[in-house]
């Protein structure tokens, strides 16, 4: 059952004995994805491709020997047909998109100002600035989102204070909705979509700007014409290490989404580990890394081949 995997590992083992010398400094990093990306990937398109069985482990094998010398192969197509006419799973990739691009936008629209300010403050205050950006991160990743629990809940903090301050008679229903979800991602990830932008407005010439202003620019109009077509860089940089990660988010939409936001990260898990429909949850990893990994890679060589062309 477990042939394939046994297969490729001893390939594999073979093959790093061959490597050695400075090949093997190389090949470290290109084993590295092999393990822990290609070979993961590979593990998930076999279970996708099997079928349901109560057992364990609870999928069938793909290739099967029958009376000793006949070799059967049963492939299942199913498990991927059922994700595109299923209005659940249809429902749950359509949420996690709108809720993962909204939060990416969001964290576009705020973490360009300030991106922008750190790299034009001065260098006493641009160290003491990013350290607060990074500063969430030194707490738990759960702390932080139980304390966006206790700041929207009915009786949380924000509730309150509107009561006391006379605006609301009622609490208002800040959670268990899609809204909240997408507060605590683009609270979770601002970070990530600050650094990149930072990194590439700090390498802008701003003398650029000067020669805008001197040519009767606004500056409105210069930042627009000058910084952010230079900023594009860091823009598709800090959007993908917020879409992707947001897109198969489960702890999140789950803490303050509640059962109401249906994503791809809780239709995986509840095939996983509350139907044992490992074939179908494989499936849907697989959907999810097709549909975010394809358009990230082809934008790269879209921007590298521009870039070859400008050259």
């Amino acid at each position: 059952m477990y042939r394939i995997e046994e297969i490729i590992i001893s390939w594999f083992s073979e093959l790093m004995k061959k490597i050695k010398g400075r090949h093997f400094l190389v090949a470290i990093p290109y084993g590295w994805v092999f393990v822990f990306f290609i070979c993961p990937c590979l593990i998930l398109i076999r279970i996708s491709l099997a079928e349901n069985l109560i057992a364990s482990p609870p999928y069938t094998s793909l290739i099967e020997w029958i009376s000793g010398y006949m070799l059967q192969i049963r492939i299942n197509l199913g498990n991927y047909m059922v994700l595109f006419t299923d209005e659940m799973y249809i429902r749950g990739f359509a949420t996690s998109i709108l809720i993962a691009g909204t939060s990416t936008i969001c964290c576009l629209l705020m973490g360009f100002p300030m991106a922008y300010a750190i790299a034009r403050s001065s260098e006493k205050i641009r160290g003491i600035l990013l350290m607060l950006v990074v500063l969430p991160f030194w707490t738990s990743f759960l702390i932080r989102v139980y304390a966006w629990i206790m700041l929207l809940s009915p009786c949380g903090f924000i509730n309150n204070l509107l009561i006391r301050l006379n605006l609301i008679e009622a609490p208002l229903q800040l959670m268990n909705n899609s809204c909240a979800a997408c507060i605590g991602i683009i609270y979770a990830y601002l970070p990530f979509m600050i650094f990149p932008l930072y990194s590439a407005i700090e390498k802008i010439d701003y003398t650029l700007m000067e020669a805008a202003y001197d040519l009767g620019s606004s500056p409105l109009k210069a930042f627009f014409s000058i910084v952010v077509p230079l900023a594009i860089p860091g823009i598709y940089a800090g959007s993908a290490l917020v879409f992707v990660p947001a897109i198969g988010e489960f702890v999140i939409p789950e803490l303050l989404g509640g059962a109401q936001t249906l994503t791809i990260g809780r239709l995986v898990w509840n095939e996983f580990f509350g139907n044992m429909s490992w074939p179908t949850a494989a499936s849907l990893s697989i959907i999810l890394l097709i549909f975010v990994v394809f358009p990230i890679v082809f934008a790269q060589r879209r921007r590298e081949a521009k870039l070859s062309i400008v050259d």
